[in-house]
């Protein structure tokens, strides 16, 4: 079925939200007019408008700098909601028996079963861990993935702080009260540090930690 022209114009809005960008940010990228894909550019004068079409060419443009194939960009202009990625998942009480994994160590067989990952949400960030308050669990250069908008942080959780003072600390979780928060180092050559909360921005829980 033909893509509507209200899903080629969903597709590349989401496109450009997809790259962190507005829809006059992904056309200056592709090196076109900021106004290609303005709103006031998918419809024409008359009564009722007549609907615009992006070009070809403009199309190619973004396809190209993105990376996307034709494929992935007619995916995006669906209604359906994206698939989650899926990995194997394996009872540990069969992880020990034969015939679930090869002679390279990976999985094999029928007997799995998947696990969705977690999708990727506007209040996930990356950031490179410095200095060595953490070490040996994160070492400097370290990339860790954090979600700032966690609401279950607990005692024992390791997080990243983000302070009124432009700090910004990943540490593990001490302790928590009504007004204030502790936080302790990995390294024992780094003494714990106790904030109040009204001196933090936002503290988000670690998910995951590239080394």
């Amino acid at each position: 079925m033909p893509l509507s022209h209200i899903q080629i114009w969903t597709a590349i809005d989401r496109l450009a939200k997809r790259e962190g960008l507005s829809a006059s940010g992904l056309a200056r990228r592709a090196g076109l007019d900021p106004t290609s894909f303005n709103p006031s550019k998918r419809f024409g004068p008359g009564e009722p408008p007549r609907p615009r079409w992006p070009s070809t060419e403009s199309l190619t443009s973004i396809l190209s700098v993105t990376g996307l194939s034709l494929g992935d960009f007619a995916e995006l202009a669906q209604d359906a909601p994206d698939r989650p990625p899926l990995v194997p998942m394996l009872g540990m009480a069969q992880a020990g028996q034969d015939g679930f994994f090869d002679d390279a160590g990976l999985p094999t067989g029928d007997g799995w079963l998947q696990t969705e990952l977690p999708r990727p949400r506007d209040s996930l960030l990356s950031l490179r861990i410095a200095g060595d308050s953490m070490s040996p669990l994160y070492r400097e250069g370290d990339h860790v993935i954090v979600d700032r908008e966690a609401t279950d942080v607990r005692k024992g959780d390791r997080v990243v702080v983000r302070t009124t003072g432009g700090e910004t600390l990943a540490k593990e979780l001490a302790a928590l009260s009504a007004g204030n928060v502790t936080l302790a180092s990995i390294n024992p050559d780094y003494g714990p540090r106790t904030l109040p909360r009204a001196d933090i921005l936002w503290m988000g829980r670690i998910l995951w930690v590239s080394q």
